[in-house]
């Protein structure tokens, strides 16, 4: 399995490889060897759909922000949560994707940062849910 690049996240121009990754951890993910199972990934996905909302409204930016950093934690918790290695190898790619966000200081930046960390993410969902992940 590939490691994960920085790229996906900090170069906007960058789908194509955003896309290859996605499906190789997709397919990874839905195998029989690590058969993680769909709620596994939308417990992260829907806290990652919330904090998208909420930095949608003009105000609660700074909120969206703080909820965006709390969820390394509730990542963290996940995978010593759940049983077997599917959710610890996606944290393994989400971990530092949210990292590159969380290190951009321009605000605009930063939003458009996270925007990219929800199209790969919700790619892998996608690309799980393809390969067979129940």
């Amino acid at each position: 399995m590939t490691i994960f690049n920085p790229s996906i996240i900090n170069d906007p121009e960058s789908a194509t490889l955003l896309i290859e990754t996605a499906e190789e951890l997709g397919k990874t993910l839905a195998s029989k060897e690590v058969n993680l199972g769909t709620a596994q990934i939308r417990a992260l996905f829907g806290e990652v759909r919330l904090i998208q909302a909420q930095w949608s409204i003009g105000n609660q930016a700074v909120y969206a922000q703080r909820r965006m950093i709390l969820l390394k934690p509730k990542m963290a918790y996940r995978v010593r949560r759940e049983r077997g290695q599917g959710v610890k190898i996606l944290v393994s790619f989400l971990n530092p994707a949210l990292d590159q966000v969380i290190l951009e200081k321009d605000p605009k930046k930063q939003q458009e940062k996270f925007d990219r960390f929800v199209e790969f993410f919700e790619a892998i969902l996608a690309y799980h849910k393809s390969y067979g992940g129940n």
